[in-house]
């Protein structure tokens, strides 16, 4: 725990996924906005712009292992954080494949893969960390306008779209199991952005992208019940 200058606990946040892209963009973020942060990465071995983050922040960053998809990583995170209070836990995952083939005739390999990284893999981050966040704080993860079942009217990335969809249902189970509690619960749809998983054609940049992100972030702090929000905080149709 850190204090700020007038003596005030500074709030920490924790990004699951922060190595490049939009958790990393969103972890530098926060860490402006005067949080601490802590974030994972995958590849312990790997140098990654989040560790150059953390080597300017004058120790308010912190970098963790967390491979979303392997739950024996879990228990021993939770060990290293038990210190910790969290104020925000968000867990930014995504993975897609077979963009333009019909279900029906998607491998299981490949649909298993995008259903554990999308769906499964955050929800086991979430339940296991979630004694960390504070009672009055926010447990969010990205998902996407893609997983709008009302939305779809295009088809294409059904694997992609159905693992989003499955995430937002799961929250809600998670969220509801909470429903006595003061805590926040967010899922964002952060739009179509330049990334590696949005590509080169995406029409909006990280840069004027994640501001906006952590805005809505912010806003759902001390709301209780869970919100699907896009990029300028409007409600997405389940």
């Amino acid at each position: 725990m850190s204090l700020d200058v007038t003596g005030q606990r500074t709030p920490t946040a924790l990004i699951v996924g922060a190595s490049r892209g939009l958790g990393h963009a969103m972890a530098a973020e926060f860490l402006g906005r005067g949080w601490d942060v802590v974030g994972t990465v995958r590849d312990t071995s790997a140098r990654t712009p989040l560790h150059d983050l953390a080597d300017r922040a004058e120790g308010r960053v912190a970098v963790e292992h967390l491979d979303v998809n392997e739950p024996d990583h879990l228990a021993p995170l939770h060990e290293r954080l038990a210190e910790r209070q969290l104020d925000l836990l968000f867990v930014n995952a995504g993975t897609t494949n077979n963009e333009w083939t019909p279900i029906g005739t998607v491998a299981t390999e490949d649909f298993v893969e995008v259903m554990i990284t999308n769906a499964l893999g955050p929800m086991r981050v979430i339940e296991a960390l979630e004694d960390l966040v504070s009672p009055t704080g926010l447990i969010g993860a990205m998902s996407s306008g893609q997983g709008s079942i009302t939305n779809n009217t295009t088809a294409g990335r059904e694997v992609y779209r159905g693992s989003k969809a499955a995430l937002n249902m799961f929250m809600r189970s998670f969220a509801v199991r909470q429903a006595a509690t003061q805590r926040g619960f967010a899922l964002l749809a952060p739009g179509w952005i330049r990334t590696e998983l949005g590509g080169p054609d995406a029409p909006f940049t990280v840069e004027e992208s994640v501001p906006l992100l952590v805005d809505v972030l912010l806003s759902q702090l001390g709301t209780p019940g869970l919100a699907y929000l896009d990029r300028s905080g409007r409600t997405v149709p389940w």
